[in-house]
């Protein structure tokens, strides 16, 4: 018998430690969807330099900020994802696009990468703001250089990016993760047992 199928857009940047929390959760539903998922990627730090920096450069207030990964070491470790201490961040603009770009080599190609970027970042503590290790992460995932150059230089995925942008206006998405379930948005870090609700009512909803 073959699973539902379940079509979520969500809004999602490889620097955001929650969006990485969110992906293993969403994936999570496979066991009982069909997932169709438009992964839409938003820039939330432009001001980030590629060379990376710490993360005191985000500005954020300290008690907020130690709350916040208080919170990320909690879900990690309800959800048994592997997460090394966040301490720096960098400018994820090439990765965006490299993820935009991968789109066209095929689901598994494109998934490969999208997990190997997360993985790179905050589990192996590598820079993916550096096209050097981007384009090596990319050959281990089979993206070939034609691919990788064309994610740099074709004007077609910085478009992307700026439709991503206006999509995320449409809903009224101001902040990553963002998930959208037919008419349901859900926002931030979301737990499984609300997106299966937030999954049945989008499928409920387009029976009906």
């Amino acid at each position: 018998m073959s699973l539902p199928e379940l079509k979520v857009t969500v809004f999602s940047d490889y620097i955001c430690p929650f969006c990485y929390v969110g992906h293993h959760r969403l994936m999570r539903l496979k066991d009982s969807y069909d997932l169709k998922i438009n992964w839409c990627f938003l820039e939330i730090h432009p001001e980030n330099s590629a060379k990376g920096e710490p993360v005191a450069s985000l500005d954020y207030p300290s008690q907020f900020w130690n709350q916040l990964m208080e919170n990320l070491k909690r879900v990690a470790a309800e959800e048994a994802i592997a997460l090394s201490e966040h301490t720096f961040t960098t400018n994820s603009k090439d990765a965006l696009l490299l993820g935009e770009a991968a789109k066209t080599c095929g689901r598994d190609t494109f998934y490969k990468l999208h997990e190997a970027l997360f993985s790179a970042f905050f589990v192996d503590d590598r820079n993916i703001g550096d096209r050097d290790i981007l384009r090596n992460i990319a050959h281990s995932c089979g993206v070939d250089d034609q691919v990788i150059d064309a994610a740099w230089n074709d004007a077609t995925y910085q478009q992307r990016l700026l439709q991503n942008f206006s999509a995320a206006r449409k809903h009224e998405i101001q902040s990553v993760p963002s998930f959208v379930f037919g008419e349901r948005v859900l926002t931030g870090v979301v737990s499984e047992a609300v997106m299966r609700a937030a999954a049945e009512e989008a499928l409920n909803f387009n029976s009906a």
